[in-house]
């Protein structure tokens, strides 16, 4: 009676654990999902082009992921009412860049990427890869 069960027991153990395994197993293919899917998004473009207009506003923004997002107004003749373009900039180089040229009419090339799962990579999902003085 008493080998009957211990066994009974062992069995019981082992079930617990096999459904703990599976759970942690589970829960390991769902994270490198989610970090194959950011990674995609980071890497993969939707749409790229360029766009001039006058820099109104950039700064590095967040409160714990740092960015910086801008904001330029597209003015097709004088007189007419801007379109604001607003866009990030991912790297630092090409932000210097564009803190040197603003108040000049720039062009800027960018990369739009959709489905960036957090805020912590930009506020936009037009992404700033290049400056250049479009006068």
């Amino acid at each position: 009676m008493l080998g009957l069960l211990r066994a009974g027991l062992t069995r019981t153990r082992n079930w617990g654990l096999k459904v703990f395994k599976v759970f942690i197993g589970f829960l390991v293919l769902v994270l490198l999902g989610l970090a194959a899917f950011t990674w995609g998004t980071l890497h993969w473009s939707y749409a790229d082009g360029e766009r001039a207009g006058y820099v109104q506003k950039f700064s590095r923004k967040g409160w714990l992921c740092k960015t910086w997002e801008g904001e330029m107004a597209m003015v097709t003749m004088p007189g007419t009412v801007a379109e604001k373009f607003q866009f990030t900039v991912p790297d630092d180089a090409v932000a210097a860049k564009l803190n040197a040229d603003i108040g000049k009419r720039v062009a800027l090339h960018y990369e739009q990427r959709k489905w960036i799962p957090s805020s912590c990579f930009g506020e936009t999902e037009y992404f700033v890869t290049g400056v250049r003085v479009a006068e």
